[in-house]
């Protein structure tokens, strides 16, 4: 089971360069357009639901000096409205791919120049070839999609994001990608951030291997996105030993990873309106980058959905009077012993349809059964409005309320 997702890249100009960030720019969605077009529903059903609205990335030229700090940055600009990607290059001399960063997956992969399928001749592919870093391996990996069976070569090779260079990296090079979302998405493949118990990829993730060859100053690494126009604020950043507490305000609220796949961890509750409506002995969820949505079991999230006054639309989504939002009421996770609060206005994403606004619930049904229990999935319409800490060197996730110009 995987998904995709998201961010990206600035180096913190320190003499070991072992900090990096990435502003991030946003364009107009092109969602709405998916919709009237009747593709997105496909595009949801066939994927693991982590993979909705996915957003490309393509970066301004490389050591644009940062406006702040006096960082080196590489500025990207989305494609979707939810999922934040960036650059990376592979091989020598680099050959560029835009990725997902993200923290529900643990593998690197980038189509083949020898991949088969439709999605690739649309998207850039590695040529092994020319890189004379290139190390070949030649064994075979798998990852199950909902649409079919990613298929791909294992191989090592340089690989850089933003300014730090990680050598003899694995990755993947796909040489067949199933099913009609991948011919769509502007990504090019995907950086998976997770545990290595979540590789499906022999080898060291592309954190673990920063980690080892100690090029970055902590284990540590951090997401600010931020869906709000603003000139003084960047749309989103991943930056690569550390955080930046110019993001956020307040004390961390750090809680420990119950199982180092995902990065899962205990959720006390879920509420509505104060009322204790979810989970309320406690469950389990998991922090993904590359889930745009609020996921739950399907029992819970239609319930929710009730309750927050939202029908469902013949496109797989669940649709919300706009004029009604004010009125809505409030939904609460409680994580670590600590309320983490969404109006309407946080948790319905608004979409132009011509020159009608549509408001779409962001709760989505999804159905993951662990031993633990069914999984929740806190996406992106809870991480846009708290900074988010993967510590790996502890073992936990941190959140605290992220900076947003008004």
């Amino acid at each position: 089971m995987l998904k995709t997702v998201l961010v990206l890249l600035l180096v913190w100009t320190w003499t070991s360069l072992s900090m990096v960030r990435l502003p991030l720019r946003r364009v107009r969605s092109v969602r709405a357009m998916l919709r009237a077009e009747g593709v997105l529903h496909e595009f949801l059903k066939d994927h693991h639901p982590d993979t909705f609205s996915r957003r490309y990335a393509q970066c301004y030229p490389p050591g644009t000096p940062s406006l702040r700090l006096g960082r080196y940055s590489e500025k990207i600009y989305n494609y979707m409205d939810a999922q934040y990607y960036g650059e990376i290059t592979l091989g020598t001399p680099g050959q560029n791919f835009s990725v997902i960063f993200d923290t529900g997956s643990s593998d690197l992969w980038v189509p083949s120049t020898y991949c088969v399928s439709q999605s690739c001749a649309l998207h850039r592919r590695f040529r092994a070839f020319e890189s004379t870093s290139f190390h070949h391996d030649g064994r075979m990996f798998g990852i199950n999609y909902g649409s079919g069976h990613l298929l791909g070569i294992m191989a090592r090779d340089t690989l850089k994001v933003g300014g730090l260079t990680v050598v003899n990296q694995e990755f993947g090079e796909s040489v067949y990608e199933p099913g009609a979302a991948f011919v769509m998405a502007k990504f090019d493949g995907v950086l998976g951030m997770g545990y290595p118990s979540l590789a499906e990829i022999l080898g060291n993730p592309v954190f673990d291997n920063m980690m080892a060859q100690k090029i970055v100053d902590e284990p540590v690494f951090s997401f600010y996105l931020n869906r709000r126009t603003s000139s003084s604020n960047p749309e989103g950043e991943l930056l690569l030993g550390g955080t930046d507490e110019a993001l956020y305000s307040g004390p961390v609220n750090w809680i420990p990873v119950t199982s180092k796949g995902y990065w899962q961890i205990k959720m006390d509750s879920v509420a509505v309106q104060g009322m204790s409506s979810f989970c309320p002995q406690g469950c389990q969820a998991i922090v993904d980058t590359g889930t745009s949505l609020i996921a739950g079991p399907t029992n819970d999230i239609l319930s929710l959905q009730q309750l927050i006054g939202a029908s469902p639309t013949n496109i797989g989504e669940f649709i919300i009077d706009c004029v009604r939002l004010s009125s809505l009421p409030q939904v609460t996770f409680v994580l670590g012993g600590k309320e983490y609060t969404l109006t309407a206005e946080q948790y319905v994403r608004k979409e132009m349809l011509g020159d009608r606004e549509l408001c779409f619930s962001g709760f989505q049904a999804v159905d993951i059964v662990t031993t633990a229990g069914p999984l929740w999935i806190l996406g992106d319409v809870f991480l846009t409005e708290f900074y988010s800490i993967f510590d790996r060197g502890q073992d936990r996730v941190g959140f605290a309320h992220a900076k947003h110009s008004t």
